[in-house]
């Protein structure tokens, strides 16, 4: 079951901390990366945030996020994360399916590590198709992606 998540209450958005930390903890090993920014974002940062939060509800427990950013122009996936206990389930094909269903856009964004190699093999699948490649200052190679 996939519904909106309450981002200001604090015991949600200490749930959706955990899985974004657990999440990118695989990441930043996927991606060879010792200094990870995603890992250092604060329980406040999410608590305090104005973009849109789905979560994606199995056996009562929290099992994915995906985080949206609505624009006027186009729809940003700025995270979707599941949690590891939860991998190779199809819950991140389902979040980016209700994504394209809840929000009325002709383009969609979203960004990701180059080496992640699970994460732009899932947005190819849904029709992403790679637009740019850059180098940050953190030393990740990531890769931006869009669907029209």
């Amino acid at each position: 079951m996939i519904k909106k998540l309450q981002n200001t209450d604090i015991e949600v958005s200490q749930k959706i901390h955990s899985v974004f930390q657990a999440s990118y903890a695989v990441e930043a090993q996927l991606l060879k990366a010792f200094n990870f920014p995603p890992l250092k974002r604060p329980l406040e940062n999410y608590r305090e945030s104005k973009t849109d939060f789905f979560g994606f509800i199995k056996k009562e427990e929290l099992a994915g996020v995906i985080e949206i950013n609505p624009k006027d122009d186009h729809t940003r996936i700025a995270s979707l994360v599941i949690d590891p206990h939860f991998f190779r389930q199809g819950i991140a094909g389902q979040l980016i399916e209700f994504v394209f269903n809840a929000y009325d856009s002709n383009l969609f964004i979203v960004e990701t590590g180059l080496d992640n190699g699970p994460a732009v093999g899932l947005y190819k699948k849904f029709g992403f198709i790679e637009v740019t490649q850059w180098d940050t200052d953190f030393g990740i190679r990531k890769i931006r992606l869009e669907r029209r």
